[in-house]
């Protein structure tokens, strides 16, 4: 296919140049307008053949042109000296304009050649980071089994253990029955406590697909807040409500929403050692809804703050990582973002940008 193409330019210079010529000794040497301008239409052909061929192709178009015209100069016009003078002069011209194109040309393709070569080695190395990258989540997944195994035996033998020693009191004829009454509620919370891990690890394992539906910021919060209010009172922790009117309704799943800012909420009253004040609010921000939840805990530390969200981190002691990132994990289906920062005085401040409408970025 190449040859071919090749071969057609080749054909199309010649052909060019033997029409020129044709039309120079076919027109009366009288016409001086006629042959000026049959002059110029050589270049036509010697141009093309430099693009295409490069300098060595600009010189033999140039070469050709001038075998074919020179005779005709010294037949038409031997007795016009100086009209003679110019056209031999034409002729090298012909050749100047030939060498400079054909040098452009070739100093394009060089580059051309170097643009593919490097666009070629950059695509090699893109798909050299792609296999890195598959690598590495690769080692993340196992990492991450391993954790998970690791926490999961932790935090299922520690109530196991309960499970089991309550049982024994329960069964023992010299347990007393306020001891059997107290041995039986050790064992519900411990069932409790891990039904709530096993569901925890179902959420982060198997997060359903989000049901979208319109929400007012304001009856999410009122609903956090009744479920959370009670715990927090009892540590002497005040729950306050910022929802401007203004705030307009947006497209999420009401309970996976819930369950974020729920889960924020009881990480915030767990964070803080002493009474004070918990803030949830809710703020347009763009196209989006923000909705953020303000403590005066403990914080956390500087060096944390980038893995909070990971799986399986966590700083607490009974704690077992997979509360924020199925925080995370949901925020995301739902096309937003989840950040946490160090408030100016004490506590942090955990963000969540929702868009109003389904699919539409922040």
């Amino acid at each position: 296919m190449k040859v071919k193409q090749t071969l057609a330019q080749i054909a199309a210079v010649a052909v060019g140049i033997a029409v020129v010529t044709a039309l120079h000794y076919l027109t009366s040497p009288s016409f001086i307008l006629w042959h000026q301008l049959f002059q110029r239409l050589y270049y036509l052909p010697i141009i093309y053949a430099a693009i295409q061929f490069g300098l060595r192709g600009g010189l033999i178009a140039s070469t050709c042109t001038a075998l074919c015209y020179i005779p005709h100069i010294h037949m038409a016009w031997h007795n016009m000296p100086n009209y003679t003078t110019n056209q031999y002069a034409e002729v090298i011209v012909f050749f100047l304009v030939g060498t400079i194109t054909g040098v452009l040309a070739d100093r394009g393709r060089e580059q051309r050649m170097e643009l593919e070569t490097a666009s070629r080695q950059l695509a090699q190395v893109n798909r050299d980071l792609q296999n890195s990258f598959e690598q590495i989540k690769r080692a993340d997944r196992l990492s991450a089994i391993g954790q998970l195994s690791a926490s999961l035996a932790h935090e299922i033998r520690n109530p196991l253990a309960s499970i089991s020693g309550a049982t024994n009191l329960v069964e023992s004829t010299k347990t007393s029955e306020e001891m059997r009454r107290a041995s039986i509620a050790i064992i519900h919370k411990e069932i409790e406590r891990l039904n709530r891990l096993l569901t925890n690890l179902l959420d982060f394992a198997r997060p359903r697909q989000p049901e979208f539906r319109a929400v007012q910021p304001g009856q999410l919060i009122d609903a956090i807040i009744n479920l959370a209010g009670h715990s927090a009172q009892q540590k002497g922790i005040t729950i306050l409500k910022d929802v401007p009117p203004s705030v307009p309704t947006f497209e999420c799943d009401p309970e996976q929403m819930k369950q974020v800012v729920l889960n924020l909420m009881i990480n915030a009253v767990q964070a803080m050692t002493a009474p004070g004040e918990i803030v949830l609010s809710a703020r347009q921000y763009d196209s989006s809804v923000m909705i953020r939840v303000r403590d005066h805990g403990t914080g956390i530390d500087d060096q944390d703050l980038d893995n909070i969200f990971n799986p399986f981190f966590t700083t607490k002691d009974s704690g077992t990582g997979l509360g924020l990132s199925v925080v995370y994990q949901i925020v995301t289906q739902h096309g937003g973002t989840v950040t946490a920062e160090r408030n100016t005085d004490r506590g942090m401040t955990f963000s969540v940008v929702v868009p109003q409408r389904r699919g539409r970025q922040s």
